[in-house]
């Protein structure tokens, strides 16, 4: 599944009663598909783009554990407790050691 979006972020600077408009690049990179890439397409994508998870080397299981109930209790990821396991496991399939 492709992933891409303009998103225009408008600021408004109140101070000076002036706006700028940023136009961000559209996200190219997009998560490996497998069992579970839906989950890291719906709670991974609100915070980040794809990239910041393919860009990452081979890591072990339980790092990938970690990140994803740190990115939930510290970060507030929506991602339910029932799809922990599932996303960690997708995850450490797609990305993690063989």
């Amino acid at each position: 599944m492709k992933h891409a979006a303009l998103f225009i972020l408008t600021i408004s600077a109140t101070a000076m009663g002036a706006e700028k408009r940023i136009e961000l690049p559209v996200e190219k990179a997009t998560y490996k598909e497998g069992k579970g890439s839906d989950l890291a397409s719906a709670y991974c994508y609100t915070c980040h783009s794809a990239e910041y998870v393919t860009s990452q080397p081979p890591l072990p299981r339980k790092f990938w554990e970690g990140a994803v109930i740190k990115m939930k209790e510290k970060f507030g990821a929506p991602i339910p407790d029932a799809s922990i396991q599932e996303l960690t496991d997708y995850l450490t399939e797609a990305y993690g050691m063989k």
